[in-house]
């Protein structure tokens, strides 16, 4: 009990420092329409662009981002997979430390056949609300599994749990050499027992396809994994390209380095 205390303890005092700086944002979007980008509050762009942040790419361009949260499986990853091979497009997995110790095969494949691999910290905790320290060890203890199950220290970018975040947890993430990847394309598709069938999922994605989108999709979605060969193949036909995160930063000129 005693232990529990200090803990709690050491977590307001390190948080006590940084009322301001600590205060919670959920990450919001106003979604694209009609092929028009979609847009955030000025504020947030702001603190992205302070922090090494980054939700959509070069406007001007129709290049797509594509990105994964893996928090669990559900028994869809290896097709997602196997699609994203079929047709050639990169993309990136945001991984917890569940995720890494329950599927390290699934995390071999990714980084196997060319995906990067994000930091979606280990234990999906809010990362506005922890401490400096702790939060610090979430992000660390996910890398270090990650390279001793793959031998690669390669990680450089962060997706904070449940997009929450605050301008403190922004500042950390940069001082540990990361960049911070929200999203300008979602849709609710993280609930596993709210499937609506592939056709649902396809026109929920592509209403919301916009030039230099940064997607957001969770691979616990059968609707997901059931639509994204008919969403590739026509976002193909209407001429885009899809891109790596890496591509993204080498555009603008910036070479993350996690410490």
């Amino acid at each position: 009990m005693k232990k529990m205390i200090m803990a709690m303890l050491v977590a307001v005092i390190g948080l006590a420092g940084h009322p301001l700086l600590s205060e919670a944002k959920d990450w919001y979007f106003k979604p694209a329409k009609n092929n028009q980008p979609a847009t955030t509050e000025p504020e947030y762009e702001m603190l992205l662009n302070k922090y090494n942040g980054v939700y959509i790419g070069d406007t001007s361009k129709k290049d797509i981002y594509f990105t994964f949260d893996n928090g669990y499986e559900a028994g869809y990853t290896a097709g997602i997979l196997d699609t994203l091979k079929k047709e050639k497009v990169p993309a990136t997995f945001f991984i917890t430390g569940h995720y890494i110790t329950d599927q390290p095969e699934l995390v071999k494949r990714m980084v196997r056949e060319g995906h990067i691999i994000g930091n979606h910290s280990w234990g999906h905790p809010d990362l506005s609300a922890i401490s400096d320290e702790k939060y610090r060890q979430e992000l660390q203890k996910l890398k270090d599994a990650y390279t001793k199950l793959t031998g690669s220290s390669k990680m450089l970018y962060l997706r904070p749990p449940r997009g929450t975040f605050s301008e403190r947890s922004l500042k950390l993430a940069k001082e540990q050499g990361y960049i911070s990847v929200f999203w300008s394309a979602a849709y609710k598709d993280w609930v596993r027992d709210e499937q609506h069938g592939a056709e649902y999922a396809y026109q929920h994605i592509m209403r919301r396809m916009h030039p230099g989108a940064i997607l957001l999709l969770h691979t616990v979605s059968r609707d997901n994994t059931e639509a994204l060969p008919r969403v590739i193949h026509d976002l193909k036909k209407q001429g885009y390209h899809f891109r790596s995160l890496d591509d993204l930063m080498a555009e603008k000129g910036v070479s993350p380095k996690v410490r």
